[in-house]
């Protein structure tokens, strides 16, 4: 019951990202931590953007992850000669899979470097969690440090 639940989860969320692949605003990439994904990032405007993982997290043993953010950025608190250096903030779902199914918020915050003439970002973010199914809870702190290339 499990795998094809999975296997339909990773259609919804790559279909979308292949089709958003076209634009530059678009980027793919990794991440590494609690969870460790595929990550992606799709920036709406200046300062706003949606980003999500698929993966793996292995805290309290291996169960499938899934989450989805909308971001806001802001570039003018750290300045940096070459590139761009944002502090960002956003709310979040997320869903894992364990011996049960946990469902719930995050509330992502983070600092990421654009690079100025590479199509590249790395970024490191913590996420406070709220579990919502199967009961109401704090679910911890989610980090990662990852790095995504924009086509």
């Amino acid at each position: 019951m499990k795998r094809p639940l999975v296997i339909l989860m990773f259609i919804v969320m790559f279909l979308p990202c292949a089709m958003l692949a076209q634009d530059q605003d678009f980027g793919l990439g990794f991440m590494l931590g609690d969870p460790t994904a595929i990550s992606f990032k799709k920036w709406t405007g200046t300062k706003n953007a949606f980003d999500g993982g698929v993966g793996w997290s292995f805290r309290n043993g291996s169960s499938f992850h899934v989450h989805a953010d909308y971001l806001i950025h802001t570039f003018d608190l750290i300045t940096v000669e070459r590139g761009k250096a944002p502090l960002y903030f956003g709310l979040g779902a997320r869903l894992k899979t364990e011996p049960e199914t946990i469902f719930g918020f995050r509330i992502p915050f983070g600092v990421s470097y654009i690079f100025e003439r590479t199509p590249l970002d790395i970024f490191f973010e913590i996420a406070p969690l709220f579990d919502l199914v199967p009961g109401t809870d704090f679910g911890g702190v989610e980090w990662s440090i990852g790095v995504r290339y924009y086509f």
